[in-house]
């Protein structure tokens, strides 16, 4: 049996390995490659043909099989030229850059009659169709979802070895090699194949998290949701920014238990029970038997419709965010994002998205390519701090953090967010909460307010939808926040605005501590705490300057300084200002002065904050809030 084999650098080496292993039975014809092969590297493989030219070296050597260990946006071309020269093919993962590619593929195989095997290794192994079989016994119950994690390190050099590496595009063609679609692929692939849906028409939908730590345009710590057609969660979630290697592993969750595949060393274990090791089969060896006897294709073409319609929706997401460097180890040789194996697995084991597990570099906004906030979904906390999402840290351009979360004068206090002391009766601020004639007593009323969806993401901002609730009650609130920085002539602007529609069916009231006898506590709405470690804090308006003459205030503008930074605040409603400089630095909208504030359908607020390094003069804050 000839082949021929395109590509005999990088992963092609493996190739040669292959097919020295299978000698005399299967001939090395023919290699196409646009570089020179080291006459070492061919050592007992005889004297093959070396060619540019994929098709003709097919069609002088009569090979009967093209292997194809390309780049990925070659596989196409490559694949149709060798299909037209009359060769079965088998191509290495992925099958294709894009999803129109993967159809010509298809389309050319089909019409030639000829086989396109694909080059997951992992689907030859005796592992998956056992793990099919156990779920199908009932052994774990009714799958309820799919997790995979996946964690290794790379050095920097992994993503200098190629022209295409770490390349979302390149030359104007897509490439998508990221770490979901080529060191992971195989994890996706086989989680995949143990949902069974490996077809195209067996994904639904799919919700991808794209990262990078790494100074690359591409992926390499990502997490993605795959929902089959029949209404099953597949979660992935993988790094190339770990600090050791672990085996990636594909977590089957049951209603009576869980299945783990650890898929590279082809390993199944139910629960605590033992691990099993299972055989794999070497795709070459099946092309060649199939091209011989008509024996199965493990790894037909069409087998890999699914994985290629995650890849797809990859290749469409917005582009991979920033990870802040202060998250980041690098003392050694790339990027290591400490914990980071703990967070996949955490993800495979919740079937959670990064954003879901509350980790604040899963949510950045950037400004000019630079980080400048993060925001938490899903913070671990007490619920006596009235758990809600909060943007932390937040920056200036020049690094200088400006919010605080959970101080020790008031551990409620989260960064910059929206937080109400009493709606419906409900305390959504954290803390205690205050009682007419009795002052601040602890009262079991907290609620949370709770992340469900992005309605919109990019590097500069997010939609979001949240729900506002007492655990165990139904909920009070559905909110639509949206947050976005933008640049300006002297820092950066933080847009966020919030509609809350009242899901109770009757008018809800809004209360502050004020408007139960505490003076000056109207303290309730979008909210902004500083670090108490700011230096000089100061707090002014066009027309007023001291915490004692704007708090209360109806300014159009106001603006809280320290030495290292200014915040200028601006709103869309006419609320009053709260404001706090001697006891904390902090600055809010307050909808429930010194009155109750009742609403029927919806209630919408919006702030503006201007962000700048260094303390601004009145005139400078005045012509920044003249921007917002």
């Amino acid at each position: 049996m000839r082949v021929v084999l395109a590509g005999a650098h990088g992963y092609g080496s493996h190739y040669l390995d292959r097919l020295r292993r299978l000698a005399p039975e299967v001939e090395l014809a023919g290699i196409c490659d646009v570089r020179p092969v080291d006459p070492e590297a061919l050592a007992g493989l005889g004297a093959p043909e070396i060619s540019a030219d994929l098709p003709g070296l097919v069609e002088r050597t009569g090979a009967r099989i093209a292997i194809l260990a390309t780049p990925i946006p070659t596989h196409a071309d490559l694949a149709l030229a060798a299909l037209e020269a009359g060769a079965h093919v088998l191509v290495e993962k992925p099958t294709a850059a894009t999803l129109a590619d993967f159809d010509r593929m298809e389309r050319a195989a089909a019409k030639a009659g000829l086989a396109c095997q694909v080059g997951f290794q992992s689907l030859g192994s005796a592992a998956v169709p056992a793990v099919r079989e156990l779920i199908a016994s009932g052994a774990i119950g009714r799958v309820t979802g799919i997790g995979v994690a996946g964690s290794w390190p790379r050095p920097a050099s992994y993503f200098t070895r190629s022209a295409w590496s770490g390349r979302r595009r390149l030359d104007g063609a897509d490439v998508v090699d990221g770490a979901l679609t080529n060191p992971f692929a195989h994890a996706l692939a086989t989680a995949l194949a143990v949902a069974g849906a490996e077809e195209r028409d067996a994904v639904a939908s799919v919700e991808a998290e794209l990262f990078h730590a790494n100074a690359i345009e591409a992926d390499d710590t990502s997490s993605v949701r795959v929902v089959t057609a029949g209404g099953l969660p597949i979660v992935a979630a993988v790094t190339l920014c770990a600090a050791t290697r672990d085996e990636p592993y594909v977590l089957v969750h049951g209603e009576r238990g869980r299945i783990r595949l650890t898929y590279t060393v082809d390993e199944v274990q139910v629960d605590d029970g033992p691990v099993l090791r299972y055989e794999r089969a070497d795709l070459l060896e099946n092309l060649v038997e199939h091209v011989r006897s008509g024996a199965g294709l493990i790894v037909p073409i069409q087998r890999t419709g699914g994985f290629m319609r995650v890849m797809e929706a990859i290749r469409l997401a917005p582009d991979p965010l920033p990870i802040s460097v202060d998250h980041q180890d690098r003392s050694g040789d790339g990027p290591v994002l400490p914990g980071i194996a703990g967070v996949v697995g955490a993800c495979a084991e919740r079937l959670a998205l990064f954003s879901e597990l509350g980790v604040g570099w899963a949510v950045p906004l950037t400004v000019s390519g630079e980080v400048v906030a993060e925001y938490v979904t899903r913070p671990e906390l007490p619920l006596t701090a009235s758990p809600r999402p909060y943007l932390h840290p937040v920056r200036t351009l020049g690094g200088v953090v400006v919010t605080e979360v959970r101080p020790e004068d008031h551990p409620h206090h989260l960064g910059a967010g929206v937080a109400v002391t009493d709606v419906g009766g409900r305390n959504f601020w954290g803390g205690r909460t205050y009682v007419r004639d009795q002052g601040p007593t602890w009262l079991d009323d907290h609620g949370v307010q709770r992340h469900v969806s992005f309605d919109g993401r990019d590097s500069t901002g997010f939609a979001e939808t949240l729900l506002w609730e007492r655990p165990g009650e139904e909920p009070l609130l559905r909110e639509e926040r949206s947050v976005r920085a933008t640049p300006l002539s002297r820092g950066w602007a933080l847009r966020f605005s919030f509609t809350l529609r009242n899901l109770t069916g009757g008018p809800l009231t809004v209360r502050s501590s004020a408007t139960k006898g505490r003076k000056g506590a109207g303290y309730g709405g979008f909210f902004w705490r500083a670090p108490i470690a700011s230096r000089g804090p100061r707090v002014f308006t066009a027309t007023a300057e001291g915490e004692e003459h704007v708090h209360g205030s109806r300014a159009p503008w106001l603006a809280l300084s320290s030495e290292d930074w200014t915040l200028v605040f601006a709103q869309t409603s006419d609320d009053p200002w709260f404001v706090r400089v001697a006891e904390y630095p902090g600055v809010g909208t307050a909808l429930a002065w010194d009155t109750p504030l009742e609403f029927g359908a919806e209630l919408a607020r919006g702030v503006t904050v201007a962000v700048a390094d260094g303390r601004l003069a009145p005139g400078e804050a005045a012509a920044l809030a003249a921007e917002l």
